[in-house]
């Protein structure tokens, strides 16, 4: 695993061996907090890494030409690529978006460095083949595409006992809020309006402990996760409706588990029009502006999620086994080659 993610992610999901090689394959999107991202910041983040890319591309080659790596798999960093290419065995991307698709509209990206998203392609170029997810955008760059159903984690819990291990009440409907390791520190969980007649349940990367004097609210910690049993998409299963930005994993999750999405914008992202525009198909869901969203004003966009009809376009979700199968198929072909 070659990753900036926290090792503590994998030691919760992963359920075999693995050694991770920390440190940062790209840069991605500045985020200055869960539902804004910070544009300038982004600009010079990306400019900074790519314009040392060839150093970088060697210092990576470097640091894994002892391992014995057959297949080089990318989720969607362009390095990847570029070190499959350096080790001679074939790389397999897999995504909804390539980074060059993302940046070519970013605000200000392409005239502080025109020269960016082409060299972000060079690197795309050398993929051996893709794996392209639902929801997607910017693929053309690759010679070998092939498209994936959802890859997205399943509950493994019973909705009533995951409620009643998080003391999430079970004769009132309940809704998560979750907006990842930036969470929603703003929002007051004490002035939502929904508290007379909803659950709403929180973790503390999303928000911080309520009050006292806070109505009826699930505090689930972190640390609640670990050795437990029970995992997040779990808890995505247990309550009847999500509050989110919308992103790939979480409305996969929401799709998986039938799940009601309430979602807010998140700033200029051209992966945000495709989302908004192809979920309504696969998971019921309702816009909430980010100023109701700060203020508390919930409640009618709860009851109108989670009222609506379902989705009669079903999609399956068994990606990740799919996904598996055409690793198995490449890294077989390539060692009989």
């Amino acid at each position: 695993m070659r990753s900036a993610v926290s090792p503590a992610l994998f030691q919760r999901t992963l359920t075999v061996p693995f050694e991770l090689l920390p440190g940062p394959c790209d840069t991605g999107i500045v985020q200055a907090s869960s539902i804004q991202h910070d544009d300038a910041a982004t600009v010079r983040e990306a400019i900074a890494f790519y314009a040392d890319y060839g150093r970088r591309i060697d210092d990576e080659v470097k640091r894994v030409a002892g391992e014995r790596i057959d297949l080089v798999v990318g989720d969607i960093a362009p390095i990847a690529f570029e070190v499959a290419s350096r080790l001679g065995v074939p790389s397999v991307a897999i995504a909804n978006f390539t980074w060059d698709w993302i940046y070519e509209t970013h605000p200000g990206l392409s005239e502080a460095a025109p020269w960016l998203v082409a060299r972000i392609r060079e690197s795309y170029r050398k993929a051996t083949r893709a794996l392209r997810l639902p929801f997607h955008g910017g693929f053309e760059v690759f010679s070998d595409t092939r498209p994936m159903p959802l890859v997205t984690r399943h509950p493994t819990r019973a909705r009533a006992d995951t409620r009643r291990h998080f003391a999430i009440a079970e004769d009132r409907p309940a809704a998560l809020l979750s907006f990842g390791g930036y969470g929603l520190p703003d929002l007051d969980l004490n002035a939502i309006d929904a508290l007379t007649g909803w659950t709403m349940v929180t973790t503390d990367r999303s928000s911080t402990a309520p009050s006292s004097s806070a109505g009826d609210i699930a505090f689930v910690p972190e640390a609640a996760f670990i050795d437990s049993g029970f995992r997040y998409e779990d808890l995505v299963a247990a309550v009847d409706v999500v509050v989110t930005k919308p992103g790939y994993g979480i409305i996969a999750e929401c799709v998986a588990c039938h799940t009601a999405m309430v979602y807010t914008s998140r700033g200029q992202f051209r992966e945000y029009d495709v989302l908004v525009g192809e979920m309504p198909n696969y998971v019921r869901c309702q816009f909430i502006s980010q100023d109701d969203l700060l203020a508390g004003r919930l409640k009618n966009s709860l009851a109108q999620a989670l009222n609506q009809p379902e989705p009669r376009e079903p999609m399956t979700t068994d990606g990740a086994e799919v996904a598996a199968d055409e690793l198995s198929a490449l890294l077989d072909a390539s060692r009989s080659a």
